[in-house]
């Protein structure tokens, strides 16, 4: 009995199907993605989703589909499975679908009449090559099988449609063939490990729809190019692969390949093994650079998502190594004191005033378990340096230290905080100003530095920085605390302090440095529990909030202006829980064991096997956004390593 259960009576009903996503992907950057019975619901979806540096530095679907049809008899069964307009799908091959599995790989069975076809999908780790298997489970006459490939060939972004300028031509190559639709794109290589016959039937296949798209208001028809199918028998028994992939391969290979790379696969036969298994789809290695996808399908490297998300995914697994070479990456980017939030290398975006900070805060989860502090100045000493004097001289958008050693960020239309999203060019949270969770991440940095230069004796920068902290966690109370309210200011803006109760507070009372008392935190972590905290996450505004938005669904607007006004955050989980064990000790593990495994049964809902981006501030909180987030991966496996560290310490009085 696997892990990941699914209800067989239901797989062939599209209302349960449709809802659940399969994901794989690999240290090329490169992704498989579509539902659990093969029907692409997204623009994002396929079997081999490649990214091209060459074109423009984002992912291209190449092979959309592969329909696979059985053939005994003269008679033909379709397995694949298309929606086109007016709630009409074709062919209705869901209906031979007998179960599925996720285990090691996505694992499906048909059932024809009395023929059993097992299909196994698999990714390759380090190339741009999709792997499929079929294994002839049950048969009592001859069977052969025939293949249609869906060819894309666009960015994920975007849809394509049928046009004269696609070279529909096809080269012959070992048991297989190769096509590129358009120049600049690799060759699409389609082979098996027997030999086959490809018939040349090329077609467009008009006004495919994708149902996710059109829930978000995006264009959700194109057309889909098939140049036509392959076929060959297949006995009792035997396995026959398929390899789509950007390099010509040797069919004799495939079936060593397929064996090599399953090994690698960590099995998803626990909770936690799900977590492990998804926190490391979001590592690319690429060259020299190693870097976190901030999440998937659409998301690529942002650099506040992966400070945030990399000691979770890396650190709490035991991963030093490629927490060390992620930052190493990061560093190289570093300009001025700023980080890239997002955008490729050649363009990128400094417009995130956090990034550098959460760069201490992720360096500091590190030494506590890993690193010797002694040697930190050594190793990250310079770009501290950098940074701490970039916030105080001033950087782009306004960011400035002021005199009272605050940092003030903000200026009209733009949003530097993690609060980002804009409609009609103006920020749904406008947070001008000095706001509560900026401040608190820079007075730990300053402790952090100065614990780090105390302990490599650098005077000049101690006495440089140390009355700078102890202004910041003066100014820090005297600006956000309300001793009335018993909790922090949002925001504050000249005379104006915004009292919205919204969660970047917990971020302040989590801090190992925070200028906030124990008092002052259990006040903070009442009112989070009481107006913001969930089952999934923290919602980003309380219900008591005219402003509040439960429901994440319509348009790009719509969307947008629920996004921080209500919508739940997993990955603020992982502050919450911090803060609450600071002040609770081991009595409140109870409560943090119940919300990390509230997670488990989403391990078979939405994206299988991870956590969501974001979920609905009103319950049942339905899980919205992209299907596997880093943070939300990351801040449960923290979680984790919290409740494992309190249950092996001694019972402690509780002190408040």
């Amino acid at each position: 009995m696997t892990y990941l259960k699914f209800d067989k009576t239901k797989l062939v009903n599209l209302e349960y199907s449709l809802s659940k996503e399969i994901l794989r992907s690999n240290r090329a950057g490169s992704y498989a993605s579509t539902t659990i019975i093969g029907c692409n619901t997204r623009k994002y979806h396929g079997l081999l989703v490649c990214p091209m540096d060459n074109l423009d530095g984002e992912r291209h679907v190449l092979l959309s589909t592969l329909d696979e049809t059985i053939i005994q008899h003269g008679s033909e069964f379709n397995l694949g499975i298309h929606k086109y307009s007016g709630d009409n799908y074709f062919p209705k091959g869901h209906k031979y679908v007998r179960d599925f599995e996720a285990e090691y790989v996505a694992t499906t069975y048909y059932r024809v009449g009395g023929v059993v076809l097992k299909k196994e999908s698999l990714l390759v780790e380090k190339e741009e090559q999709i792997l499929l298997k079929y294994t002839l489970v049950e048969a009592h006459s001859p069977t052969w099988l025939r293949f249609r490939p869906f060819l894309a060939f666009r960015n994920i972004h975007t849809l394509t449609h049928a046009n004269m300028d696609a070279n529909t031509r096809v080269d012959f190559i070992n048991n297989g063939i190769k096509i590129r639709l358009y120049a600049g794109y690799p060759f699409l290589h389609m082979q098996f490990n027997k030999e086959m016959e490809f018939l040349q039937v090329p077609d467009w296949y008009h006004n495919i729809e994708y149902m996710e798209e059109m829930k978000r208001g995006y264009d959700f028809k194109e057309d889909l190019f098939v140049p036509g199918y392959f076929e060959l028998p297949i006995a009792l028994g035997e396995e026959i692969i398929f390899s789509g992939s950007t390099k010509e391969n040797s069919p004799a290979s495939l079936k060593r390949k397929w064996q090599s790379e399953y090994g690698k696969r960590i099995p998803r036969d626990s909770f936690k093994n799900c977590l492990l298994n998804s926190a490391e789809q979001f590592i690319i290695k690429k060259e020299k650079k190693t870097e976190v996808l901030a999440g998937f399908p659409w998301f690529g490297s942002w650099g506040r998502d992966t400070f945030i998300s990399l000691p979770g995914i890396t650190l709490a697994t035991g991963n030093v190594k490629t927490f060390k070479s992620v930052m190493d990456t990061q560093i190289s980017k570093l300009r001025g004191g700023l980080f890239p939030n997002m955008g490729s290398d050649s363009e990128p975006a400094f417009n995130s005033v956090d990034a550098p900070l959460w760069y201490f805060w992720a360096m500091q989860q590190y030494f506590e378990e890993f690193g010797d502090c002694d040697e930190g100045w050594g190793k990250c000493g310079k770009t501290i340096k950098v940074i701490l004097e970039g916030f105080k001289t001033g950087l782009p958008f306004n960011i400035k230290m002021h005199d009272n050693g605050l940092i003030f960020a903000g200026e009209q239309g733009v949003a530097l905080t993690w609060m980002d999203a804009v409609v009609f060019g103006k920020p749904v949270t406008p947070r001008s100003g000095y706001q509560v969770e900026i401040n608190a991440l820079w007075y730990n940095a300053l402790m952090f530095s100065l614990e780090l230069a105390r302990k490599a004796k650098d005077t000049h920068f101690i006495n440089q920085w140390k009355s700078v902290a102890e202004l910041v966690g003066k100014s820090f109370i005297e600006t956000f605390w309300s001793q009335e309210k018993g909790f922090c200011a949002d925001y504050v803006a000249g005379g104006f302090k915004d009292f919205a109760v919204r969660p970047n507070m917990v971020i302040a009372a989590a801090l190992k440095y925070t200028p906030l008392s124990d008092e002052m935190i259990k006040s903070i972590i009442d009112i989070t529990r009481k107006e913001l905290l969930t089952s999934k996450g923290l919602r980003t505004l309380s219900p008591n909030d005219p402003a509040y938005k439960g429901i994440y669904e319509g348009d790009q607007q719509s969307r947008d202006s629920a996004y921080h006004q209500g919508t739940i955050w997993p990955w603020l989980l992982q502050f919450f829980c911090e803060a609450y064990l600071k002040i609770y000790k081991r009595s409140g593990l109870s409560l943090v064991k119940e919300i990390y495994n509230g997670f488990e049964p989403d391990m078979m809902e939405y994206g299988i096997g991870s956590i969501a981006e974001i979920y609905d501030g009103d319950p049942p909180h339905y899980p919205k956004g992209a299907i596997s987030q880093a943070w939300s991966v990351g801040s449960l496996l923290r979680i984790d390593k919290m409740i494992r560290k309190f249950e092996n310490l001694p019972p402690q009085i509780n002190q408040v």
